[in-house]
């Protein structure tokens, strides 16, 4: 470095110069430039408070104490060290876990009893601290009192050094008209301005008539954008006056302001000053800080970029000039704006060490406070080796400000705990941080600076690759960060290759385009922690744990697996994977274990990683299968609602895991895969997402076999390019002469019209397994003697136990293919044992062509799968299938569903009642055709007459006056379509009277939907990170979606846990891996359970990949008897919330007033920024929850109105 500090003498040297041609003394063979041969120029200095003119001499410092904080402080600290000086720390009450005080020798408290801000404002307090513990030097750092005369003053009077300029020229330089004046004496150009400090409105407003707009206010006694504001209109005059005053008394103590006319698009250079006792000045070269927000600076350059030399010149000579003029001492700054033109402008000095000295100490190789620290001792500049020829630039150093803000949302503060603090590092950065730790508590008092981080090059663009590396490598969790931002900014060509200006953010609003950061792994450590407090987030059935084994997943051999049917479907299309399934010999299998087996037996809870951990054993020994099922039905909405994991993601990864066997799903024919009506349209996209995605079969029902649903759900499949396999859900018994509504020409007949409509497959759908093996052979071979080339599939469930018989009697009567669910999770309410049907075909002409030992292999994956799922396991309260199911036909899921319930609500040894209750509510409804939405409807009505002790004849007779479910009554609407037989009659008129009803396909009278629209309007919500399947998601399942993608936000891609995990969260001392994605592994061992604090959470601590971590938890039972302010509802118009953690400065509105949208309600201040709230909508105020000093989180509630 140039700043070589020489040894301190071992004794003090006074030397009277009495000549001024003596220039240098050679002391011990070394050349020692003591500067003092300039006396005549220190005796027309104004230098009574540092050192008598008739006795200069040189006087070490040993102690030093910072008068600020933070980064800062430390930097001082460091500097301190290196000189051998003893350091001194104060802080406030708040910054007792401040990393500065602990980098000091010594720290004391200060202002006890002040607001956070006005504690290092306390003057008499800082220098009785000073005194106390015989400090010799006080260094101000930047902000707080480093501009404050008063304060500079205090120091000389009590024989405290202070480290910077006299207080003279503190005075002169804080005071910004005089600044003016005499940059004005010293031929300095400046911008158009008041005089002096303004004490009212109305000598704003004359300034504006004078000079027009835009104007600029500043704060007379402070920088650092506190106190400045931008007025472009009259309209915003009063306000924005009102706002900088406030802002500068906060951060200085003094609300003056000063008005200037607002130079637009300049650039805003400033050139470092460095001075000694001795009138030596020399300038450190420029830096350019022209990359602003709300007129604080966020990226620092030095040198300036493209900057003309001769500007070069003029800049650095006005600079040292007014140094001189004034006898500055220390280091300084002098800023100014330059115009389009060239022409620069002064707007101040900053008599004090600022923010981004760093870049020039990186282009300069000098050490600005250690100059600062040997200036103050008594040393020259000379002495020092700081000669202005000495002084070169070399390369480009760039500063980039990480802040905790939010630049999405107009850089808004934010506060909070840093869970996680990795910085980036290596050849050519430089950091200075302050409390930059994890656990460190970031908060709302002050500013909101993090960490700096420096990067030097060769030029800016190598410079500028550092910095883009090393942001890339921090890792901040906890709160937000421009870290974001700033790397968009490095990216920018204009600001690699070309100049910027103070408009370069506004102008640049493709910076906003933010990158989402991921944050993963502390994601899942808030889920798995918040499973150890509260327990599962998804509904838990009954009290019982995960089973303690993991699964063994059988081998599966190398290389990819055997060719399957959808090689023939790819090849041969839609028509011509049908004709080779009529033409296959043997019976075909459709497993339904992927999606209806769990779906009745396991309540759909199943999650894709199980899922994936057997499909490609599936994909290698199952290559005959007709299709594997496993998409469709409740599994799409219960993925998000319930297991929190994303539907489409799980078929492309299945896809990606079983290439060769068709994908076979359930579509609710106009109501897709939901429970209402959508338009057309989305039924066709949805169809066709669902194909691009991997879909193969679409097993299109309706759940009253309504023709007209049943063939728009059969025209979206065709469309998309999928096979159109049409059901006819199947009710009653064809074999029964005295159960004729559904007799066996009726679903010849329902066949008749699907076939005419190009269906490729005939399905028959026995969703309650009503199919006997006698009815089973009259209905599948009167279709297959009226429909001898149409493949036919047939679908039951096991619940009375005869559905193995039925299926073989099915085969034997011309079925094409049976569906079945693997041993371990077929019989009872799922489908009938794959294996019974293997066993039972061998050796005949209905063989299968599946080997016994693999579905050994396969069963036994899934009978250890399930105890995982013993929570949801219909087996806990419910033992055997029951025959009477011929009776009530209720559909397999649901009759796990209310045996669930009835056990739930203490009702299990009434089931017998609550299934008597089904059959009644069936015949009052007419004796509808029973599976999803219809046999909710049927369940409903149960379940009110149940609960109000109704018989069927009372309901009949009561009808008109008793308050029915929702879906009972758009059913009778005709919100589903109309049954086979018409509706119910009286029933119908006496629950509807005059309500409305639906005439014909309900669907049919929907406006299309917008899916650009949706698009954009999830893209504002959720970020640009949206899919045409996300689009799909929330067509279907808004609320849900909405519900899913917050959960995501909030835990991460918790689908990247095992089940056990998932549901029970980890025991303490249990280690387990956890893989993001293919390379990517996380170790974690959860530790320990903290207790409960004082705002109702609890600190879980882990170890992520062999570091500490811990994160906060609610626990919400414990927060339930906890009184804390209520939180804005985002979904509820009227609520006002707090847009950022802060303080209520002001309430501008009252309870009862009526306001107007804009109109300004309140007003936060948080890190010294004012922010101002505005009504978001015209209403009136219904009630306040806030007041002035009210201090808020995040969406904390302001205010409720009413429009």
């Amino acid at each position: 470095m140039l700043f070589l500090l020489k040894p301190v003498l071992s004794c003090v040297m006074v030397v009277c110069i009495l000549s001024c041609n003596v220039s240098m003394l050679l002391i011990g063979g070394s050349r020692s430039a003591l500067g003092l041969l300039a006396v005549r120029r220190a005796c027309c200095l104004s230098r009574a408070t540092h050192s008598s003119p008739h006795a200069l001499e040189y006087k070490p410092i040993k102690k030093v104490m910072v008068a600020n904080r933070g980064e800062i402080a430390i930097r001082v600290f460091r500097a301190c060290t290196e000189l051998g000086i003893r350091t001194v720390a104060v802080y406030s009450e708040q910054d007792t876990g401040q990393m500065h005080r602990q980098k000091a020798d010594e720290a004391y408290l200060i202002g006890k009893g002040l607001p956070p801000v006005a504690a290092y404002l306390d003057i008499p307090d800082i220098i009785k601290v000073a005194k106390e513990n015989d400090v010799d030097a006080i260094h101000p750092g930047y902000g707080f009192l480093s501009e404050r005369s008063d304060f500079a003053q205090a120091c000389a009077d009590v024989g405290v050094r202070f480290i910077g300029p006299s207080p003279e020229v503190v005075r002169q330089m804080g005071d910004k008209v005089e600044a003016r004046a005499l940059a004005i004496r010293a031929g300095v150009p400046v911008v158009p301005g008041t005089d002096g400090p303004i004490t009212c409105l109305s000598e704003a407003q004359e300034f504006s008539k004078t000079y027009g707009f835009p104007i600029i206010f500043k704060a007379a006694y402070g920088g650092g954008g506190r106190g400045m504001r931008v007025v472009k209109e009259y309209e915003e005059l009063e306000e924005n006056y009102q706002r900088a005053h406030s802002e500068a008394l906060a951060a200085f103590g003094n609300g003056a302001l000063f008005v200037e006319k607002f130079i637009e698009r300049p650039r805003h250079i400033e050139v470092q000053i460095l001075g000694d006792k001795y009138g030596n000045v020399i300038h450190l070269y420029e830096r350019d800080c022209s990359i602003q927000r709300r007129h604080q600076k966020v990226v620092e350059i030095a040198p300036a970029v493209q900057l003309d030399p001769h500007l070069r010149d003029r800049l650095t000579a006005d600079s040292v000039n007014l140094a001189r003029q004034v006898g500055y001492e220390n280091a300084g700054t002098v800023e100014f704006l330059v115009d389009k033109h060239g022409r620069h402008y002064f707007i101040e000095v900053n008599s004090r060490l600022q923010v981004e000295h760093t870049v020039t100490e990186q282009i300069t190789d000098v050490d600005l406070v250690h100059a600062q620290l040997r200036v103050c001792e008594g040393r020259s500049l000379p002495e020092l080796g700081l000669k202005q020829d000495n002084i070169r630039i070399n390369g480009f150093a760039i500063q980039c400000r990480v802040t905790t803000e939010d630049p999405a949302r107009g850089f808004q503060p934010d506060t909070g705990r840093l869970e996680v603090f990795r910085s980036g590092e290596g050849m050519g950065i430089r950091l200075d941080s302050a409390s930059a730790f994890q656990g460190a508590v970031i908060s709302p008092h002050y500013d909101s600076l993090l960490v700096k981080v420096i990067a030097s090059g060769k030029d800016l663009p190598a410079a500028a690759a550092k910095m883009h590396r090393a942001l890339a490598e921090f890792r901040v969790r906890g709160v937000k960060t421009n870290i974001p931002f700033l790397q968009n900014v490095l990216s920018n060509d204009q600001f690699l290759y070309g100049t910027v200006d103070t408009q370069f953010i506004d102008e640049n609003q493709e910076l906003f385009n933010l990158k989402p950061v991921q944050n993963r792994a502390q994601k899942l450590l808030h889920y798995l922690g918040h499973v150890m407090v509260n327990g599962p987030t998804t509904p838990i059935p009954v009290k019982a744990k995960p089973s303690s084994i993991d699964p063994v997943i059988p081998p599966i051999p190398l290389g990819d697996p055997p060719v399957g049917f959808r090689d023939v479907l790819l090849r041969e299309g839609p028509e011509g994977f049908a004709k080779a399934v009529r033409a296959h010999k043997g019976l075909l299998l459709m497993d339904t274990t992927f999606r209806d087996a769990h779906q009745s037996l396991l309540a759909t809870r199943v999650r894709t990683h199980d899922l994936k951990e057997i499909a490609p054993f599936v994909a290698h020994n199952f290559s005959n299968l007709f299709s594997v099922e496993n998409w469709g039905g409740a599994t799409f909405d219960v993925a998000m609602r319930f297991l929190c994991e994303c539907p489409w993601k799980r078929l492309q990864e299945l896809r990606a895991l079983v290439p060769n066997v068709p994908f076979q799903m359930l579509l609710r024919g106009a109501n897709a895969v939901g429970y209402t009506n959508y338009p057309d349209n989305a039924v066709f996209k949805f169809c066709e997402v669902a194909k691009e995605n991997g879909m193969d079969i679409f097993r299109v029902f309706d759940s009253l076999n309504y023709l007209p649903n049943l063939m728009l759900g059969m025209e979206a499949a065709g469309a998309a390019g999928g096979v159109v396999e049409a059901s006819i859900s199947y009710t009653g018994d064809v074999s029964d002469p005295m159960r004729q509504k559904y007799s066996l020409e009726y679903y010849l007949k329902l066949a008749d019209e699907l076939v005419k409509a190009g269906t490729h497959i005939l399905n028959i759908k026995d969703m309650a397994g009503l199919l006997k093996p006698d009815s089973s052979r009259m209905l599948i071979g009167a279709l297959r003697d009226r429909f001898p080339d149409m493949p036919i599939h047939v679908h039951t469930h096991d619940t009375a136990g005869a559905g193995v018989a039925a299926m073989l009697a099915c085969a034997e009567a011309g079925a094409d293919i049976v569906d079945v669910a693997v041993d371990s999770m077929a019989g009872m309410t799922s489908q009938p044992s794959m294996g019974a049907i293997v066993a039972c075909t061998k050796g005949t002409k209905y063989n299968t062509g599946i080997s016994l030992d693999n579905v050994y292999d396969y069963s036994e994956y899934w009978e250890v799968t399930r105890g995982l799922y013993a929570p949801f396991d219909c087996t806990a309260t419910m033992k055997s299938g029951n025959a009477d199911v011929y009776e009530n036909e209720i559909p397999g899921g649901q009759y796990t569903n209310l045996h669930f319930q009835a056990h739930s609500m203490g009702l299990g040894h009434k089931f017998k009642e609550v299934k008597k209750s089904y059959t009644e509510a069936n015949k009052l409804l007419g004796d509808l055709i029973k599976v999803t939405p219809s046999s909710k409807i049927v369940g409903d009505l149960a379940q009110f007459m149940v609960q109000n002790s109704l018989t069927r004849s009372e309901v009949e007779e009561r009808a008109d006056e008793l308050s029915f479910p929702l879906s009972v009554v758009e059913f009778l609407q005709g919100h589903i379509g109309i049954p086979h037989g018409g509706f119910p009659e009286p029933f119908r008129s006496k629950v509807l009277k005059n309500m409305p009803r639906v005439e014909g396909r309900p669907g049919a009278s929907l406006p299309a939907m917008d899916f650009q629209a949706l698009e954009k309007q999830l893209r504002e919500t959720h970020g640009d990170d949206i899919s045409p399947e996300d689009v799909m998601s929330a067509a279907m399942y808004p609320k849900v979606f909405q519900e899913f993608k917050e959960f995501t936000h909030q835990f991460g891609p918790v689908d990247c846990l095992n089940t056990r995990l998932f549901l029970d969260g980890p025991k303490i001392a249990e280690e387990f891996e956890v893989e993001l994605e293919r390379g990517k592994t996380l170790h974690i061992k959860a530790l320990a359970l903290g207790d409960l604090n004082r705002a109702g959470q609890r600190e879980v601590f882990f170890e992520l990949n062999g570091q500490l971590r811990s994160v906060l938890v609610k626990d919400t039972v414990a927060m339930k008897e906890m009184h804390f302010h209520p939180k804005a509802l985002k979904d509820v118009r009227g609520q006002v919330g707090a847009p950022m953690p802060g303080k209520v400065v002001e309430v501008k509105v009252k309870q009862g007033q009526v306001v107007e949208k804009g109109q300004p309600l309140c007003v936060l201040s948080a890190m010294k920024m004012e922010t101002v709230v505005n009504s978001p909508l015209s209403g009136t105020v219904v009630k306040v929850y806030v007041n002035a000093d009210s201090s808020l989180e995040g969406d904390d509630l302001i205010l409720e109105i009413t429009e």
